[in-house]
């Protein structure tokens, strides 16, 4: 059947998208503040005990592949042409120029590689550790203060189960992660890929329509249904709705605020699908602690054995270290992105209770229309009323069935009114 030819009004929604795609497909955050293997190599050749020599000129030397100045204001020209053709207060044109606002603040964040604004600036765009959800009330800092005492009285009867045996070689989780989700995307315009890697440093690694394996990992079941569900319902899954999006394409690529939905979706499925275990609980809430750490003055070294202090051995405290100070120096502040698994999470999750609550259920599972943020939620309904949108159409069975999504939460709504140190003295005798 042939496309119905689009009107005026959406055509313009379509051209102005595009080139917001366009636009942003330079900049390459990760590749812009990476460290390279001989820094490692010095690291670990002076014991340990020497920052890394990590300095601004490091950063000048691996160039952006773009201009500065003319991205920048390339994404200025933008917004402007978004508010001349659409006006001021029109929906799908304010979520349009918020992106480019926040690309423009992320190309500044990179030009101050290695200098004091790039931490600012990072706090600016994924939080930082102190950040309150609301008023008065607990922050990602008391997150992971009380997730490390938890897991920590519990570790002596925390034990590995058939689920967490490294039984699959690199090649058996090619085959059986390609046939899962084969399935889950059955009707996808184009297939996902799993593929063998040999230059991967983690056991895997997703981009937007692709997993790969590193070549001599080995998986446990748990392993496999983690990179199912997180990197494949989630992030690919939200690639194709955003990629399927007949005009506004820009849903197929997310600013940073996107990136906190985007994590904190992940997150949540992994613990939906009781896939999650307590040491990737304990590894993403030491991201916490270790960003506020650097947060607070704290150094590369510090850092470091704090993750040495956790079991880590040294070249896996190494890498979780530079997470935290990449893009930046060894002594001057973190880069604070790794705090959006966990704020993700708890955004998202108040969102669904409250969605719930005010009976505001169809909205849920917009969340997985593209590279999408809570605060367009609204804003993408209408937008599928109007016609601008199509609705997701791959959506994990957790939240495609709001019926058992709904008695989840209700529970899960009342629990949370209860007085925890109340019921801790009722049930001291029982306990």
């Amino acid at each position: 059947m042939k496309p119905k030819a689009l009107t005026e009004y959406q055509q313009t929604v379509k051209d102005l998208s595009e080139r917001l795609v366009k636009a942003q497909q330079p900049i390459r955050v990760l590749d812009a503040i990476k460290w390279d293997s001989t820094i490692q190599q010095d690291f670990f050749a002076n014991n340990c005990l020497k920052l890394p020599k990590v300095t601004k000129e490091y950063y000048e030397n691996n160039s952006l592949s773009f201009s500065v100045e003319e991205k920048t204001a390339e994404f200025y020209q933008i917004e402007r042409d978004i508010r001349r053709l659409l006006g001021q207060f029109n929906s799908v044109g304010n979520i349009m120029q918020r992106m480019c606002r926040e690309y423009r603040e992320l190309i500044r964040m990179l030009k101050h590689r290695g200098e004091p604004e790039f931490t600012q600036l990072s706090q600016q765009l994924y939080g930082g550790a102190n950040d309150a959800f609301h008023a008065g009330e607990a922050n990602l800092k008391d997150l992971a203060v009380m997730t490390s005492a938890t897991l920590t009285k519990l570790k002596d009867q925390l034990v590995n189960t058939d689920f967490d045996k490294k039984i699959y070689n690199s090649e058996q989780a090619v085959e059986i992660l390609t046939h899962r989700l084969k399935h889950y995307f059955q009707h996808a315009k184009k297939p996902i890929q799993v593929k063998l890697s040999d230059g991967i440093v983690a056991d895997s690694a997703a981009g937007a329509e692709t997993i790969k394996i590193r070549a001599a990992a080995n998986f446990s079941e748990r392993d496999l249904k983690i990179l199912e569900v997180h990197e494949g319902w989630v992030h690919i899954g939200t690639t194709f709705n955003g990629l399927s999006q007949p005009i506004c394409t820009f849903l197929s690529k997310g600013p940073p605020s996107s990136t906190i939905t985007q994590e904190g979706l992940a997150i949540l499925m992994e613990i939906f699908t009781f896939t999650s275990y307590p040491a990737r609980v304990r590894r993403i809430t030491d991201r916490i602690t270790a960003i506020h750490m650097a947060e607070q003055g704290g150094n590369f070294i510090d850092v470091f054995e704090f993750y040495r202090a956790q079991g880590l051995g040294d070249d896996e405290a190494y890498v979780n270290s530079t997470r935290v100070f990449r893009g930046s120096l060894p002594d001057a502040g973190p880069f604070t992105k790794d705090l959006v698994y966990s704020k993700g999470f708890i955004l998202i999750y108040n969102y669904i209770q409250l969605a719930i609550e005010k009976g505001l259920l169809s909205r849920i599972p917009l969340l997985f229309t593209g590279k999408t943020t809570l605060q367009d939620i609204k804003d993408l309904e209408e937008l599928i009323k109007e016609g601008l949108v199509i609705p997701p159409a791959f959506i994990p069975p957790q939240f495609a069935d709001l019926g058992a999504l709904t008695s989840w939460m209700c529970y899960a709504t009342f629990t949370r009114k209860l007085n925890y140190e109340r019921m801790a003295l009722d049930y001291r005798d029982m306990l």
